[in-house]
């Protein structure tokens, strides 16, 4: 197996990042020196993105896509990790944490659910899948990404929401189309959350369109150590939209797993 593109960066207890869908690693660049300081943190591009575009798993799941994670902490010698997931990287994590328990020492789902897709949400993903086939990776991507900013900031992020259409742009049709029936067929994995003997933080945008705020209300009470943040006029990428809140809530999650 070719492994997943992955970049570390300094010393101790490991902390992996995964990034959402038809995003790379780069999303979390500027959290980097800060989580650094704490432990040693892992960026990968999953299989079919970034740097990883040639490497999307056959068959793609949410599981071969962790096991591509899995095979890259044991080329590190990395026995257990703290994760960090954003959207599909959420998916990626929870799918990890199920096939893998005793590796995961927390996880932070950001902007992401452990609830499978809705009907609606699986007949969203269908139309996703025909208009991508239809117009093209770009011109799907110029509708997709400032949907995921909340409306009244996206003038102010306008800078960000252009910078990541024209690296979202290059996703190959492959990935985009196999990577959302992963996403639509993925199971539900309260269990995980339910089992989990590790510290478990949800970051949420209250005015995220992708995962609706309600949603988050049984799966928070799940855990046993459980930690939820609620952004208030935030979508779906808190990271950009706030940095400062999302690096503090972060780096507090961390210390907690260490």
């Amino acid at each position: 197996m070719e492994l997943l593109h992955h970049r570390t960066y300094g010393e101790g207890p490991a902390i992996v990042l995964l990034h959402g869908f038809c995003e790379s690693s780069s999303i979390f660049k500027h959290f980097l020196p800060s989580l650094t300081a704490h432990g040693q943190v892992i960026t990968m591009d999953l299989g079919g993105f970034g740097r990883s575009a040639g490497r999307l798993p056959q068959p793609v799941s949410m599981d071969s896509m962790a096991q591509q994670v899995a095979a890259v902490l044991d080329h590190l010698s990395i026995e257990k990790a703290v994760f960090i997931g954003h959207s599909l990287g959420g998916y990626v994590s929870l799918a990890f944490a199920d096939l893998y328990p005793a590796r995961v020492k927390g996880l932070c789902l950001f902007h992401s659910t452990a609830l499978a897709d809705s009907e609606e949400k699986k007949r969203t993903r269908n139309k996703v899948i025909e208009f991508v086939k239809k117009v093209g990776v770009p011109a799907f991507i110029d509708s997709f990404v400032p949907p995921l900013f909340y409306e009244g900031r996206r003038e102010e992020l306008s800078d960000f929401i252009e910078v990541l259409k024209a690296e979202a742009a290059q996703t190959p049709l492959a990935s985009v189309v196999a990577v959302t029936e992963a996403m639509r067929d993925r199971p539900a994995r309260l269990h995980v959350l339910e089992k989990a003997d590790y510290p478990v933080c949800f970051i949420i945008g209250k005015n995220d369109t992708a995962v609706a705020l309600e949603s988050y209300m049984q799966q928070i009470a799940l855990p046993k150590q459980s930690t939820a943040h609620f952004l208030g006029e935030t979508g779906h990428m808190g990271m950009f939209e706030r940095p400062q809140e999302c690096l503090q809530f972060l780096l507090a999650f961390v210390e907690q797993c260490f």
